[in-house]
């Protein structure tokens, strides 16, 4: 395998290296980026010293690969550009996404350069689309805040217990890691250090993901997302309050977590009666592609609280799309993600 690596001196870029680099089926990897080209990887991503001396080149040099990842800015729109330097292109951005080009104006403000697209992609979160994935040439990431969202709540949809005619309302609290790797006002530390910060009340673009992939056949669901911002680097935890058709206890949640979460290699049910760790913490996943799933249930039994943490970077964006990448090419689905993490 020879695996290029298309914007690889981002941060998601980074963590596809890191991944990549430690794959036992990708012995060659080829990191792109037109800012960089000539210096080592080193020189953005330090935790590769004395792994690689990869050195980065050009777009132009990334060529005659088995698979291609598109580590760009939302909006960049060059995947067509790409499409020619492998059979397999795995798209990290939102440019292909949202299946519906009405929805993608919508939420994003203007219209999709090239509409034709967009159902010509899948939407790469293995736990939803595992068969989709192993047929297809063109994968696209998911939002890490769509992608905690949706792994907290999929059972519950899955399960048809949902009260569909009320939203559900959705807390992401996040770190600065979410923000890229440009520099801005928000993310000068004396603005950044110890605040808890509303930046997306509402109108979050992470939304329409969440309502597209949790539709699973029936009325689309309204899910009302607000995104704020933590004292963290990496990681998102994702709280759900949703609202069911009936009363539901601990012991049928459990069987509906279990039965659809049961054999993924990725997917934990965090849920202990005592102890600090009860519940998901996005500190213990860092640099992991684990997603830490729970739930609770109000005592008046019509309101399920759904959690899930994730780190951003990996089962929000890289690891997700190397364990993507894993299910097209028929691989074992956890190779080169093999990290779990450190405690404390």
């Amino acid at each position: 395998m020879r695996v290029g690596v298309i914007g690889a001196g981002g941060y998601a870029g980074g963590e596809l290296l890191r991944l990549l680099l430690g794959h036992p089926e990708v012995p060659e990897v080829v990191a792109g980026s037109e800012s960089l080209a000539g210096k080592p990887v080193t020189v953005a991503h330090p935790n590769l010293r004395k792994r690689t001396d990869l050195q980065f080149v050009g777009y132009d040099d990334v060529r005659e690969c088995d698979v291609v990842f598109l580590s760009l800015p939302n909006g960049s729109h060059r995947a067509l550009e790409f499409a020619d330097r492998a059979p397999i292109v795995i798209d990290l951005s939102s440019d292909h996404r949202l299946r519906e080009p009405h929805e993608y104006e919508r939420w994003y403000g203007a219209a999709h350069p090239h509409p034709q697209e967009l159902g010509r992609w899948t939407y790469g979160i293995p736990e939803l689309h595992r068969d989709e994935i192993g047929k297809t040439n063109r994968i696209t990431g998911a939002g890490c805040n769509a992608t905690a969202t949706i792994l907290a709540l999929l059972p519950l949809f899955a399960a048809d217990i949902v009260d569909r005619s009320r939203p559900v309302v959705v807390e992401c609290k996040v770190g600065s890691s979410e923000g890229g790797r440009e520099p801005g006002e928000d993310s000068h530390h004396p603005e950044r250090a110890g605040v808890v910060r509303s930046f997306s009340p509402v109108g979050h673009r992470h939304t329409a993901e969440a309502e597209q992939e949790l539709q699973l056949g029936g009325a689309r669901p309204r899910i009302d997302l607000s995104v704020t911002a933590v004292e963290l680097v990496r990681g998102v935890l994702a709280t759900a309050h949703v609202y069911t058709k009936e009363t539901v206890d601990d012991k049928r949640l459990w069987r509906i977590y279990r039965d659809r979460y049961g054999g993924e290699p990725f997917v934990r049910i965090v849920k202990e009666r005592s102890g600090i760790y009860r519940y998901p913490e996005p500190k213990l996943l860092a640099g992991t592609n684990f997603a830490d799933v729970s739930f609770a249930v109000d005592p008046r039994g019509d309101r399920i609280v759904a959690l899930c943490a994730i780190d951003n970077l990996v089962k929000g964006a890289a690891g997700n799309a190397v364990q993507a990448m894993n299910v097209a090419c028929g691989f074992d689905e956890d190779a080169g993600l093999e990290f779990v993490g450190l405690h404390p």
